[in-house]
């Protein structure tokens, strides 16, 4: 269980820009050689263009040069939307941990969030 990430995403969390909805998510993701990236959900006026945090950690990394399969874990401090657990899925990411609604931490794979997914290029 990535419980340490989702503590460092609940701080994360803190940087966040929802000046519309006030709910500040925060995401950690760990990629297999131990490097850690965050990301925050960024919001804007015209809605459909504001970006999840799990998007914005992800992106990060990509950045950095991560390819889909480098992920080991993501910690969020919220349950991941629709189109973040597409995100999830596709970049292979190995273990999934978020906060729940009661503040418990539960901790599953891409396939629990979003099974029978398409498949994805190696």
């Amino acid at each position: 269980m990535s419980a340490d990430l989702v503590e460092k995403a609940d701080t994360t969390a803190a940087n966040a820009y929802a000046p519309y909805s006030k709910y500040l998510v925060g995401a950690v993701v760990r990629t297999r050689d131990g490097r850690e990236f965050s990301g925050v959900n960024v919001e804007n006026a015209a809605y459909p263009l504001g970006v999840c945090a799990e998007k914005s950690a992800i992106v990060s990394a990509v950045s950095a040069g991560y390819k889909p399969g480098d992920f080991v874990a993501i910690g969020i401090n919220a349950s991941p939307c629709g189109g973040c657990r597409q995100w999830l899925a596709e970049f292979r990411i190995g273990e999934i941990s978020y906060r729940t609604g009661d503040g418990s931490i539960r901790t599953v794979t891409p396939d629990d969030l979003l099974p029978d997914t398409w498949s994805f290029p190696e």
